[in-house]
Order: structure tokens, then sequence, then C-alpha cells
């Protein structure tokens, strides 16, 4: 076989394990350990290195593998409709590491949520200049409750309160602890400086903003769709609360 048919055939290989890709929307990436997940918003690379001591498995959202690589990263498994990655990175990742989801009803976001089976899951890159993106990502949140997904911003750590298993926060006095609720909820409390029994949330009314805690704080909800929002540097508790079996 002559150079020009070897060059040939291997391009029809790289064609055909990209069809492959492409036609297996249902593939779940599954990891024992857990996964930073990169979003195309800005963020510094000692906060991917940050994220990755924690959550060593990388996964890029479409447009994030453009931010892992500025970071001086290339992400394990790229998932989305692959519209926003520079052609650059692009050449630089392994066809069968990128996921193509054609379909346009969901987010990129969602896309990866969906597909992502692991311990817990730090999202970095989300919350940007676009509010309309950073809802979605909230809305997100609270349909793949699940998940047990992080979104770590510049200032605040954003997740989904489990449903009727009580959460232990190892917090310092004066702590904020933001409640936004994302359907109607109620739950009980101990160590905030405002208790919320008896409190009946709801998005259009009663919400927990800059509430605070006294020390330690538990919450338990009675359902779905209340988003904990803590300070940045309350990130390590906030995992220890959401995954205890995997604290170590």
């Amino acid at each position: 076989m002559g150079k020009l048919e070897v060059y040939f055939w291997l391009r029809l290989c790289r064609h055909a394990l990209f069809a492959i890709n492409t036609a297996m929307p249902n593939r779940l990436v599954q990891s024992r350990s857990p996964v930073t997940l990169l979003g195309a918003g800005q963020v510094s690379a000692a906060t991917v290195r940050d994220a990755l001591r924690i959550a060593p498995y990388l996964v890029a959202a479409d447009g994030g593998a453009n931010m892992a690589n500025a970071a001086g990263f290339l992400p394990d498994t790229v998932i989305g409709d692959l519209d926003s990655i520079d052609p650059e990175v692009l050449s630089l990742i392994p066809e069968q590491n990128l996921w193509k989801i054609d379909e346009q009803d969901t987010t990129d976001f969602e896309k990866c949520l969906g597909r992502i089976d692991a311990p817990f899951i730090l999202g970095l890159g989300f919350f940007g200049a676009r509010m309309d993106h950073a809802l979605a990502v909230l809305s997100a949140l609270t349909r793949f409750c699940e998940k047990r997904c992080l979104i770590v911003g510049e200032a605040d750590v954003v997740f989904h309160a489990p449903a009727g298993r009580r959460l232990s926060l190892a917090l310092a006095a004066g702590a904020r602890v933001s409640l936004f609720p994302m359907a109607p909820v109620a739950g009980r409390s101990t160590g905030l400086v405002w208790p919320i029994e008896g409190l009946a949330f709801a998005p259009a009314g009663r919400i927990g903003t800059s509430n605070a805690a006294t020390g330690p704080v538990s919450l338990t909800f009675d359902g779905a769709g209340m988003l904990v929002m803590l300070g940045r540097a309350d990130l390590g508790a906030a995992i220890a609360a959401l995954a205890p079996e995997d604290r170590g």
C-alpha cells in the first residue's frame, strides 16, 4: 500500500471513529473519581488546578475545551454540539474523546450532566457575563439534582440540597448561607441566625438571601428545589456535606 493510500485509509478511519462518537448520544462518563466539569466562561488556571486536585477527571462542556487548553490541560472528554471549540484546540484532542451531541433542545451543561456518573461534580466556568446562561445552569442543577454538582464561581459555591436528607455543613460563625428556592419547598434548620422552620419558600415568594451561620449548620428540606449558596471558601464544607462518603 502506497503512502497516498495509507493517508486516505487513516483519514477514513478517523472519520469513521468520529461518526461512531456522534451516533452514541447515550454514552456515559463513568468515573470512580469526582469530575471537574469546565464551561466556556473565564476561569483562572489556578482555579482549574485546585479543582483537579479534588476532582481529577476533566470533562469540558464544548467551548470549555478552550479554557482547559488555556489553563494548560486537555480534557479527558468533551461533550456538546462542538460548535465553540477553536480548531487548534480541536486538533489536539483525540477524536474518541469528542462526544458530539447535535440536538439543540438542551444546553451543553445539561448534555454533560446527563452523561456523567461520578461521586460528585465540580462545575467551573459557568457563571460569566451572560445572565441567561447563569439562570440556565441554576435551572439544570434543579432538574439534575441527583448528580451532586457544585458550581464554583469567583465568590460563591452553589448546589442543590438533597430532598429529605439532612445536610450537615461544618461552617464557622458568620459564614454566609443563602437559600434560593427553584420550586415551592419547606424545611428545617439548626445553626442559622434566622431559622427556616415554618417558612414556605417559593421562587416568586419567600427566599433566603444572606442568612448566616452561628456555627455548624444542618438543613433538611421536604422536597426538591432548594439551591444552597455559600462563600467559595466553604467549598470543602459543601463537598463534605453533599458527598459525605467521598470526604477522604
